[in-house]
Formats: C-alpha cells, structure tokens, sequence
C-alpha cells in the first residue's frame, strides 16, 4: 500500500500505533522464513502517507528497514527520506552479520524520526541501534505496542531471554480423550482441514520433536508437506534405538536429530545425540537445541513424552485438537494440562481446537 492513508480497523488507537500495526501486519509475512532471526517489519511515512514498506522475508537477507528504503527509493520518493518517520516493530540491529547494520543505512537517508516496537533482546543489539540512531541526531521513540511486537516474536525472545527454545504442545484426541485406538492401528483424529494447519504450524517451527512410540507405530514423516513452507528439524526421542532404518524420520527429506543413550555422531542429514539415562531428557533435549541455536520446538507425542514436558513445567503453549463426534472404546488416555489457561478456540468442522499457556500466577 503505497502514496495511499492506510485503512485501520481500531480507530482508539494513536498514529504511532497504527502505522506499528502496519509494521506487525507485515513482520507476519515472514513466518517460519527468517529463523533464527526475528520477523520484523517497517513503513516509512511522509505526510501520513505510506511511502514505502518492507519486511525481512529470510534468514540471511535484506532486513525490513532496507526493503523498506529500497522500496521507497524505487518508487520515486528518495527526496522525501529526510522528511519522513520510519516505523519499525523491532529495534534497528547495529552490527554486522549476515547484511551490513540497518542503523547505517538509516543514517546515511538523514531519515530525522525512527518509531520502534521494542528493544531486540540479542547481546549484539539490546540498545545499541537506539544508542547509534541518537548519538546521529535521529529523534527515536521506543515502545510502542511493545507488548504485541513482543508476542510477535515470542520464540525469538525466549530463546535470548530464557536460553532455551519456546516449546509448544501439540496433540489430537477424540470426544472421550483418547489419543489412539489401542490397537496397532493408525487412528486418524483430526479431519483434513485441521491437518493442513497442522502441516502450517509445523512450517513456523524450527524443530518438532516425536518419542520412540510414536516413531514406531505411525512412521511419521514430521515435514510440512501440505503447506507451503520450511521444513522444521525432526527430533525423536529414542533411547534405546529402536527405530529401523527404513523408517520414514530416516530418509533425507529433512534433517533429524535422534537424541539416545548409545551414540554420539553425524550420518549424513541424521545426528545422533547420546544423552544420559540417569538425568532428565526433557532438559537434555531443550539444553542441546538452545546449544544448535533450534529457538523452537514443537512437541507432537507421544502421550509419554507430553506429559513430561508438562510435569517440568516445559512448554509455552499447547494446542489440542479434539475430535468432537469420535469416540473410541479403549485407547491410550490424553495428556493432561497442568496449570493451564484455555486464551482461544477455534472450529474446523468437526474439530474443536483449544489453545492454552501455563498460568504463571
């Protein structure tokens, strides 16, 4: 949206917030794409017109300042940069790492006024773009809805603020809770509508993570087939080394990484990593994806190995899909949340999706 007043829906909000919604709306562009960095977006704004916007579309390329810029720049407009406001949903980087520090690039157009989300908690940054924009000259206000830029990158901050990956729960269970038939065979929960957000979710994930069971009863693929989008790492949980070779975590459609109590090296796009017997795997696992800088997990079974995160207190946030007309006589009984607060519900048909977050009070 160009030369044009953007079309706001919450009309309460200031004119700062507004165009940082813009910025937010953009940043989500770039889900599952720009790992291990932050989403981000950016709008440059010259007489409460939008001149120019960009957003980082993938790890290892243009930042959304530069897009932004460059995007203003080519549609005519590069004699207004030092008259505008760039808006911004994450604080500006200072350093350089893959692309040169967007600071410099702010700085060099004399853009005066530069409106920021939040601070981006990485050592490298954490202040110093503000610090860098002032000393220039460059008028900045911080924090605005700093609350939902936050969220927006939740994994990003939790993995530089807590040292570990955000960790999300996910599992299907009939009308009754029940995760499978009690039988060898595969009992297909969620309806296909559900399954390609699943396929989505997964695709906004760096890592998703299976047990040994699960691995052996439903030889799952753990890729995002269905949707358009990154394929996460798999992880399984296989201690005693079960799982065959012809087993579909085995072939090269992804990476995997087989966390176990024998061995300790690389085969090809598999990684086995040994862990100790004696200790917590739940910690052994989260404490080597933050040492793989993995900022994310999705936990998808089995029952066994949900409920572990749950009993330690691992997770972020849980999605349960319930299908509300099966039922299944025996079964293995769902995991239970502890602690958990129900935030949203949605409906596919026939399933009912619940999503939870831990009630820290």
């Amino acid at each position: 949206m160009l030369t044009a007043k953007p079309l706001f829906l919450q009309t309460a909000m200031t004119k700062d917030e507004q165009y940082m919604l813009r910025c937010i709306q953009l940043a989500q562009q770039g889900a599952g794409y720009t790992a291990p960095n932050p989403m981000v977006g950016a709008v440059l704004v010259y007489n409460d017109e939008i001149i120019g916007e960009g957003y980082h579309e993938r790890y290892g390329e243009a930042h959304a300042e530069v897009n932004c810029i460059n995007q203003a720049i080519q549609n005519g407009h590069a004699t207004k940069l030092q008259q505008t406001t760039l808006y911004v949903s994450l604080e500006p980087c200072a350093h350089f790492g893959k692309t040169p520090p967007c600071t410099d690039l702010i700085i060099k157009h004399k853009i005066p006024k530069v409106v920021i989300g939040c601070l981006d908690p990485f050592v490298e940054v954490d202040g110093k773009g503000i610090e860098k924009l002032r000393t220039a000259g460059i008028d900045v206000t911080v924090d605005v809805l700093k609350k939902e830029c936050e969220e927006l990158n939740k994994r990003f901050f939790t993995f530089h603020e807590q040292h570990r990956p955000y960790i999300v729960l996910k599992w299907a269970q009939t009308k009754n809770k029940r995760i499978n038939s009690g039988s060898s065979e595969r009992l297909l929960i969620s309806n296909e509508f559900t399954n390609r957000m699943v396929h989505q979710w997964r695709s906004e994930e760096a890592s998703i993570l299976v047990g040994t069971n699960t691995a052996l009863m439903d030889n799952p693929q753990l890729t995002s087939r269905y949707f358009n989008g990154m394929q996460p790492v798999r992880l399984v949980l296989d201690k005693q080394l079960k799982m065959p070779s012809s087993a579909n975590l085995m072939n090269d459609e992804a990476p995997t990484i087989i966390f176990n109590c024998h061995q300790h090296n690389d085969e090809g796009q598999t990684k086995y990593h040994q862990i100790n017997s004696d200790a917590s795997a739940v910690h052994q696992i989260i404490s080597s994806l933050y040492q793989q800088k993995i900022q994310s997990v999705l936990v998808e079974g089995g029952a066994q190995l949900l409920q572990s995160f749950i009993a330690e207190g691992m997770w972020d946030e849980a999605r349960v899909i319930t299908n509300d007309e099966l039922i299944v006589d025996d079964g293995l009984a769902a995991p239970v949340l502890q602690g958990a607060i129900e935030y949203h519900k949605q409906k596919i048909m026939n399933d009912t999706i619940k999503f939870y977050k831990p009630n820290t009070k």
